[in-house]
């Protein structure tokens, strides 16, 4: 059964809570990041996978894209999506990312943020954006990276005053579920190491153009002192991949 835990009323109401869900992509830490690779969007027909409140659908058609594809497991996602929305050129699709069925060569980029590690097989993915993708088409996406979701726990390591000493990393070799909390909910999540992600992805037929580990900009890590943290271990994995 596809985990759908954003449609559970307590869980998204912590979510709506969450600072990238109230300022949208300037409070996702990763942003700068994942925008300076974004290829050229004008005129481009784009996918955005696991959609969420469509902050990525929106940007692309800020850009002149031409069109904008949101998809998501959740129907309170999608609703919130569309109260946001003004544009007759984004349609949002309730439907699993494991589902995704779209024509051959029907989008010039496929977007996905922070779905793919809630997705049991990576690899099924990956040939399912390949098809959908146009010759030379562009695959950008983030996770949470592998040294965050190695350890069940997911949290830091700390001592008897509740100071952070250093973030566990244990089992990494070890692929698969790991169940784990997130906001009020225990969720399942699945790891898979860094060559995982990068060899499925040249298998499927993709040329790797850049990998980054991000970590917030200064701006962020000046007005938010517990951001000083997240230079201490990565948590989020950007790929940038072309069709061949």
């Amino acid at each position: 059964m596809k985990q759908n835990k954003y449609d559970d009323e307590n869980f998204f109401a912590a979510y709506e809570k969450m600072s990238r869900s109230i300022k949208g992509l300037e409070g996702a830490g990763e942003w700068h990041v994942l925008k300076a690779l974004m290829p050229e969007l004008r005129n481009k027909s784009v996918l955005d996978l696991g959609c969420g409140f469509g902050w990525h659908c929106r940007y692309a058609r800020e850009q002149q894209a031409s069109s904008v594809i949101g998809i998501d497991i959740s129907e309170n996602m999608l609703q919130k999506a569309r109260e946001m929305t003004d544009d007759s050129s984004i349609s949002y699709i309730k439907m699993p990312i494991e589902d995704i069925r779209f024509e051959d060569s029907q989008f010039d980029v496929v977007i996905s943020s922070l779905a793919f590690h809630y997705i049991k097989s990576f690899e099924k993915s990956c040939k399912h954006v390949h098809d959908c993708l146009k010759p030379g088409g562009t695959f950008i996406f983030s996770v949470e990276h592998p040294i965050f979701t190695s350890n069940n726990k997911q949290d830091w390591y700390y001592d008897d005053q509740g100071n952070r000493l250093h973030w566990p990393v244990d089992q990494y070799q070890s692929e698969g579920v790991r169940e784990t909390t997130f906001l009020t909910e225990n969720v399942i999540k699945y790891h898979r190491t860094i060559s995982t992600y990068m060899n499925d992805l040249i298998g499927t037929g993709f040329r790797i153009k850049a990998v980054k580990e991000p970590i917030p900009d200064d701006e962020m890590l000046k007005s938010i002192p517990e951001m000083k943290d997240e230079t201490r271990r990565p948590m989020f994995l950007i790929i940038l991949a072309e069709k061949g």
